[in-house]
C-alpha cells in the first residue's frame, strides 16, 4: 500500500514543477504529516525530493530527474481506455487504477507534451447519465465488474417479474446506457447470450480462486471467452430487437415537412426510421402519410402530442378522437376572450 503511494507521489512530482503538501495530501488521500514522512523516505531511498518553504514553495524533484517506473500493468492499460468515462470508472471501482495509468502515461511524455492530458480534458467531457435523474450505481456492480475483467463465472439471482430466477452466467461485458447499467452474459446451461439490468440482480457470487479445492476446479470457474463475440455489435442488435419487440400497435399519421423532421425525436427512432422509409411521396400540400409502429395507444398519444399541429392522426379512430377533443379544449383555452 505504501509502496504504491510512494510511486504515485514520485509520478505526481515528475508531472508538475511543484506541489504543496496540501495538494499532495489531497491527491494521495493522506494527511500532510504522512506526505512529509513519505518525502523523507523517498529522499533516503535516493529519490531527489526536496521541500521549499514560502509562498512559492512546495515539494519538488531535482531538475531532470525521471523515474523509470512508467510501465503499465494490464489492468491499468485496460482501464486507460475507459478514462473518458470517469463516472463509469468510479461506479466499477476502477478509478484508482485508471488514475495510476494516466500518471504513468503522463510521466512517459516529453516535457513539451506534459500539458496534453489537461488540454484534452478541457476540450471534451462525456456525461453519460440522462437528464433529470440522480445517477446511482447498483450495489452489485463492482462484484460483476470484477468478474467481467477476470473472465470468472458467477452464480446470480435476479428478479424477473414477481419471482426470482437463479442462473450460472459467463459475464462478457458491461454496457452503460443513459445512466442504466446492463450485463451481457452467456447462460452456462444453454450457451445463449442474454442481457440483464444490473439493478435487478438480487445476489451475485463470484467464485474466488482461494475457494477452489484444486487447480482443476479453479479452471472450471473461469470461462473461455469467445473471441468472435463483439460487445458493441451484440448490444446494438439487442437494443434494436428490444425496441421492435415492444412496438405492438400502429397508428397512421399525416406529417408536415416539419413533422417529418421532428418525428425521430418524438417517437422511437427505430419506428420512425421504418415508417419514413416505407412512406410514399408527400401530397400536394407537402404532407406525408406514415404507418407508425407504437408501443400502445397511450404511449402514441403522449409521443405524438409533442408534434402539435405538425401531425394529424388518421387512425385508430379512438386515438384520433382524443386529439380532436384536445383541439376543442385548446381552442377554448386560446380562443378570443371577451373583455
Amino acid at each position: 500500500m505504501r509502496a504504491a503511494r510512494l510511486i504515485k507521489m514520485v509520478l505526481l512530482l515528475q508531472n508538475r514543477p511543484a506541489m504543496t503538501g496540501a495538494e499532495l495530501a489531497r491527491e494521495l488521500e493522506v494527511s500532510e504529516r504522512t506526505v512529509t514522512r513519505d518525502a523523507q523516505a523517498l529522499s533516503e531511498a535516493g529519490v531527489p525530493v526536496y521541500a521549499e518553504r514560502g509562498r512559492a514553495g512546495g515539494y519538488r524533484l531535482v531538475g531532470g530527474y525521471r523515474t523509470r517506473l512508467t510501465g503499465l500493468a494490464r489492468g491499468e492499460a485496460e482501464a486507460l481506455f475507459l478514462s473518458g468515462v470517469p463516472e463509469a470508472l468510479r461506479e466499477m471501482g476502477l478509478e484508482d487504477i485508471a488514475s495510476a495509468a494516466r500518471l504513468k502515461l503522463s510521466a512517459a511524455l516529453l516535457p513539451s507534451l506534459r500539458d496534453a492530458p489537461r488540454a484534452a480534458s478541457q476540450r471534451f467531457h462525456l456525461d453519460a447519465p440522462a437528464w433529470f435523474r440522480e445517477p446511482e450505481a447498483p450495489a452489485l456492480l463492482t462484484v460483476i465488474a470484477d468478474a467481467v475483467w477476470d473472465d470468472r463465472c458467477v452464480r446470480a439471482r435476479y428478479r424477473r417479474g414477481e419471482s426470482e430466477v437463479e442462473r450460472e452466467l459467463e459475464p462478457y461485458g458491461l454496457v452503460l446506457k443513459a445512466g442504466v447499467w446492463y450485463l451481457c452474459a452467456r447462460v452456462r446451461e444453454t450457451g445463449t447470450f442474454r442481457t440483464y439490468r444490473i439493478d435487478r440482480f438480487v445476489a451475485v457470487e463470484a467464485v474466488d480462486a482461494v475457494n477452489a479445492v484444486n487447480a482443476v476446479e479453479h479452471l472450471k470457474d473461469r470461462f473461455s471467452r469467445d473471441m468472435d463475440f463483439d460487445l458493441p455489435g451484440f448490444w446494438a442488435e439487442q437494443a434494436e430487437r428490444f425496441a421492435r419487440s415492444i412496438l405492438r400497435a400502429e397508428a397512421v399519421v399525416r406529417l408536415s415537412a416539419a413533422g417529418v423532421r421532428a418525428l425521430p425525436h418524438a417517437v422511437d427512432p427505430v419506428a420512425a426510421r421504418d415508417a419514413l422509409a416505407a412512406a410514399g411521396q408527400p401530397d400536394e400540400r407537402g404532407w406525408t402519410t406514415v404507418t407508425l409502429q407504437v408501443e400502445s395507444e397511450e404511449v402514441a398519444y403522449t409521443q405524438l402530442t409533442a408534434l402539435g399541429p405538425e401531425a394529424e392522426v388518421l387512425s385508430p379512430a379512438t386515438l384520433r378522437e382524443r386529439f380532436a377533443a384536445d383541439a376543442v379544449r385548446l381552442t377554448a383555452l386560446y380562443g378570443s376572450r371577451e373583455g
